[in-house]
């Protein structure tokens, strides 16, 4: 097998994860959370982001959030910002790195945002020339990048022109993300190798959800193809919304097991990991949806 040697693990159970979750977390523990994570070696953190509270209330304490956190070397707290007034208020918040996000299916860009996918990128133009004078970092989401639960399949062509214009937009990094859940290796590896012909693969990330429990071999596809970058979510944290009752994002517990196996660099310990995994589904009076976590848990008992 053709893969790196080191991976970045973009950890995005406090942003993507807990916004999706029932509860509405405490600020307080939400800090304890993200300072745990960064303790367990992560790098990349997405911290929260500055949307309508009306649409997604259980971020409405980003900016409390981020003035909780301790400044550290080294890690990135980031935070998704929809437009100039999210843009504005990452300001006020001192942050250094913003995402926005695209989908690969018109309907789905309609139903979520409002708005088709040309219109969701020309409104992020002033937000990429915001963030490039203020020297913040600009990250790319791209959804629905296999399949739309409106739309149905998607062409890797369309994932790779949205992800050619978000990298003209000035995003350092783009995401693409298996937002329901139903990619397959052979159908990852199409979609990368597509997008790869527009944006160097240094510049691509896989984000990946498990509602068909192809999550894992998705992901080392996508290694294979030479991605080096992974979205995960501690202890699974978020559903799917489209498939009530699934699983949705990986857990980090298992992408790092799994990692570790392969003799992969990522700079993540995975017993402090699991222990901030605890902490948060404590919090929220569930089990951690990783396996990893649960056999780990199992063999200390």
């Amino acid at each position: 097998m053709r893969l790196p040697k080191s991976v970045r693990v973009n950890e995005v159970g406090p942003r993507d994860g807990l916004q999706n979750e029932s509860k509405t977390v405490p600020s307080a523990v939400k800090i304890t959370l993200i300072e745990q994570l960064a303790d367990a070696g992560l790098k990349a953190i997405e911290a929260g982001s500055f949307v309508s509270p009306k649409w997604v209330p259980q971020m409405a304490d980003t900016a409390e959030v981020l003035k909780g956190l301790k400044p550290r070397a080294g890690v990135s707290y980031q935070v998704l910002v929809p437009n100039m007034k999210g843009f504005e208020a990452a300001k006020a918040a001192r942050v250094k790195e913003i995402a926005v996000f695209a989908a690969a299916s018109e309907t789905f860009s309609q139903r979520n945002i409002n708005c088709g996918i040309e219109e969701s990128l020309m409104r992020f133009l002033p937000v990429a020339d915001a963030a490039k004078r203020e020297g913040m970092r600009m990250r790319g989401y791209i959804s629905c990048v296999i399949d739309c639960p409106y739309d149905g399949h998607i062409e890797p062509k369309a994932v790779a022109g949205v992800a050619e214009k978000l990298l003209k937009l000035g995003c350092y990094e783009i995401s693409l993300g298996d937002t329901i859940g139903t990619g397959t290796p052979a159908r990852i590896i199409k979609m990368i190798e597509a997008a790869a012909k527009k944006v160097p693969l240094r510049r691509l990330a896989i984000h990946c959800h498990d509602t068909y429990g192809q999550a894992l071999a998705n992901i080392l596809a996508a290694l294979e193809c030479g991605v080096a970058v992974v979205d995960s979510s501690v202890a699974g944290l978020g559903g799917c919304p489209y498939a009530p009752g699934a699983a949705g994002n990986v857990a980090s517990e298992d992408v790092i097991y799994m990692l570790d196996g392969l003799g992969i660099k990522t700079g993540v310990h995975l017993g402090r990991l699991a222990a901030a995994g605890r902490f948060i589904c404590a919090e929220l009076g569930r089990e951690p949806a990783s396996k990893c976590a649960k056999a780990l848990a199992s063999r200390a008992a």
